[in-house]
């Protein structure tokens, strides 16, 4: 009878487990047709090269200009100083927490940090527009505070929770033994840290990192709310952009639906989805590099 159970719950298991797999496989194929049957169309009527490096987006004017540089170093130039600042925060944070702690500390800190990525981005975004603009316009002598700069600080601070929290597990995660090896080598402290406990962990502090491009990369309200909304190629990190995921959220509801806007709109979806694919491949291939070494 107990083996029988026993088979019976391996069985409900094993359906169970499948039938999660599957289901993620259908709605991660459902988005790829969706998005693929709306935004093939503009690919097909402007050309993938014009809607890629094409230097105007004007959907609204006659004749409409369906070209996304603008969007796209956008989004490139606001992650990438978001980044700058995140990753700095994020690796350091985790290594105090891991590392130089004590343990009261630890207990306050980390539910902390991991508390930032539960607050909604609208907030970030009033954040932005209210406290921190004015203080760019000030400190900078702007003639608007909300650009890329400003966008930039505020993701950063979105971001630092995910590579603070997956680097702190990365570097809990290495053996003591090494530790101990290390001290017994001679090494103090800081050495142990920076020549044997982070390139031990470093696979998981660069999925950390990568993992945080691609939440940079996709966030929306907050570059919609702070990132100044406008669709041009920058001069300088203090200059407005508008990032692809906010011209997607402020233009969708007035494009008609099968309209070469409409397509447009799904063809930015598919550059960001490539974008994020992509970085997921390099994720996976860095990480069995290092754990081949």
């Amino acid at each position: 009878m107990y083996n029988k159970t026993n088979i019976i719950k391996e069985k409900l298991f094993h359906f169970i487990a499948l039938f999660s797999a599957l289901c993620a496989i259908i709605f991660l194929s459902g988005i790829i047709i969706s998005l693929f049957k709306e935004g093939y169309l503009i690919f097909k009527e402007v050309g993938v090269f014009h809607f890629l490096f094409g230097k105007s987006w004007y959907p609204s004017q006659d004749p409409s200009e369906f070209g996304i540089l603008s969007l796209l170093i956008g989004s490139i130039v606001v992650t990438v100083l978001a980044l700058i600042i995140s990753i700095p925060l994020g690796i350091s944070s985790a290594i105090y927490i891991a590392e130089l702690a004590k343990p009261k500390e630890k207990e306050i800190l980390k539910p902390f940090i991991e508390l930032l990525a539960s607050i909604p981005s609208v907030i970030y975004g009033l954040f932005g527009v209210v406290f921190l603009a004015p203080i760019m316009m000030k400190l900078f002598n702007l003639s608007i505070g909300l650009n890329a700069f400003t966008a930039s600080i505020i993701l950063g601070l979105m971001v630092v929770p995910i590579i603070s929290s997956i680097s702190e597990d990365a570097i809990s995660s290495v053996p003591k033994s090494l530790r101990e090896a290390a001290f017994a080598l001679g090494a103090n402290k800081w050495e142990t840290i920076i020549r044997v406990v982070l390139p031990a962990a470093k696979s998981g502090i660069i999925s950390s990192i990568i993992l945080g491009f691609g939440r940079a990369i996709g966030e929306t309200m907050v570059v919609l709310m702070v990132a100044g909304n406008a669709a041009c190629i920058p001069k300088s990190i203090f200059n407005p952009v508008r990032p692809m995921t906010s011209a997607i959220a402020a233009e969708m509801g007035e494009a008609a639906v099968g309209s070469s806007h409409y397509n447009a709109l799904f063809g930015i979806a598919i550059v960001l989805f490539v974008i994020t694919f992509i970085s997921n491949i390099i994720t996976e291939q860095v990480r069995k590099r290092i754990r081949t070494k």
